[in-house]
């Protein structure tokens, strides 16, 4: 039986640090709701393994590939489909730029920056983000489980880099509503009820602009 929505949520998109699980979750919900899936094609980028070895070489043309990219998906997440009244993606907009002040030098930042202006106005806003938080050393473990090439030469250092800087975004996050979910100690990909849970969570009406979920986890 498919999952229902709160009336106000029609376009979720779930948000996190690389290994965090977003698509995976993306998908799940997909599933349960019977909704349309956006997944970012970060595959088809094809500076993401040299920067991965050689970030400051690399970061620009990687970052103006993915915003321009993200843009031309979002430009066309709202075109007439027949077959899903809902929408789950595994990625916001706006995450672009916590990759761009991290890695950007600053002369970079400034051309960045000026394209960024011109285009982002257009871009439709999700109903509801999803934020799954997660340590450091959970996050290099999925990482290394999964064994993805590209990510082989990912470091510790940017893993933790890039969480504070997740952290910092979205603690000040104020674009849309924003559930917050403790995701470290959780397993919704083997445990279904550890899913059921969270789902609970995301389908409850009336939600506040913010609001934090600290799963207590069951064994």
């Amino acid at each position: 039986m498919t999952a229902q929505l709160p009336s106000e949520i029609h376009y979720i998109a779930i948000e996190g640090v690389i290994g965090v699980g977003k698509t995976t979750l993306a998908r799940m919900l997909s599933d349960q709701l019977g909704a349309r899936l956006i997944l970012e094609k970060f595959e088809e980028n094809p500076f993401l393994p040299n920067f991965y070895k050689d970030p400051e070489h690399y970061a620009f043309q990687t970052q103006i590939f993915f915003l321009l990219s993200r843009y031309r998906q979002q430009q066309e997440l709202f075109q007439a489909d027949l077959f899903h009244s809902h929408i789950v993606s595994d990625y916001i907009f706006e995450k672009d730029k916590i990759f761009a002040y991290l890695t950007l030098r600053d002369d970079e930042l400034k051309l960045y920056e000026n394209l960024l202006v011109a285009i982002e106005k257009t871009i439709p806003s999700p109903d509801l983000v999803i934020y799954l938080q997660s340590s450091n050393d959970r996050l290099m473990t999925n990482i290394k489980k999964r064994g993805r090439e590209m990510e082989k030469h990912m470091s510790d250092e940017y893993i933790k880099e890039l969480n504070e800087a997740y952290n910092y975004f979205f603690f000040r996050y104020k674009s849309t509503p924003l559930l917050i979910v403790k995701a470290t100690d959780i397993d919704f990909v083997n445990n279904p009820e550890h899913f059921e849970d969270l789902l609970t969570q995301i389908l409850r009406p009336n939600k506040a602009p913010v609001e934090y979920y600290n799963p207590l986890v069951k064994k």
